[in-house]
């Protein structure tokens, strides 16, 4: 049975998502992109175009999962809280649909996608395009961190699947 993965780097300019089908051992992105709202626009405004721009993609995708980065900042206060907003819209939506959610932090998924929790950005996108088996690298970032973000997401919900199926079998192990 085929798995679909909505993969979203959350961002209130822009909003990158990426869709993995994952059929047996095969990893196939089907679409990806961003959706952008205008900087000079009321935020409630730029939540609500997110909002209903976000819904189409989940009704063209019909994702079995989504997969949202966890994000941890210290620094920009207000860049931060535009981002959560953002990611507040996701969260509601596959709320709203009851779609699974998967919260992957950046570690997570350069481990998930590298090998390695300390990988570039470019080594990510690198592996994002080889795992996938893209001609080019996906343009613009927010759309190639998507990817790799679906990809994360896929990983823990086959994990965490897998961790349920063991606990409810009465074996104790973990």
């Amino acid at each position: 049975m085929p798995l679909r993965c909505l993969g979203i780097d959350p961002g209130l300019g822009r909003l990158g998502f990426g869709l993995v089908v994952q059929r047996d051992s095969s990893l196939t992105a089907e679409t990806y992109g961003c959706l952008e709202t205008p900087p000079g626009e009321a935020l409630p405004q730029r939540l609500l175009r997110l909002f209903s721009d976000l819904d189409r993609v989940m009704d063209r995708t019909t994702p079995d999962v989504v997969a949202v980065e966890k994000l941890f900042f210290g620094r920009n206060a207000t860049t931060a809280e535009m981002v959560w907003q953002a990611r507040g819209v996701v969260l509601l939506l596959g709320a709203r649909r009851g779609i699974p959610l998967q919260e992957v932090t950046p570690n997570e998924v350069k481990m998930g996608v590298t090998g390695f929790g300390n990988a570039t950005k470019g080594q990510v996108q690198g592996m994002v395009q080889r795992i996938l088996s893209l001609d080019h690298l996906p343009r613009p970032d927010d759309a190639a961190d998507a990817l790799g973000i679906a990809l994360a997401g896929i990983a823990l919900y086959r994990y965490d699947a897998l961790s349920a199926r063991k606990d409810s079998s009465g074996d104790g192990s973990r």
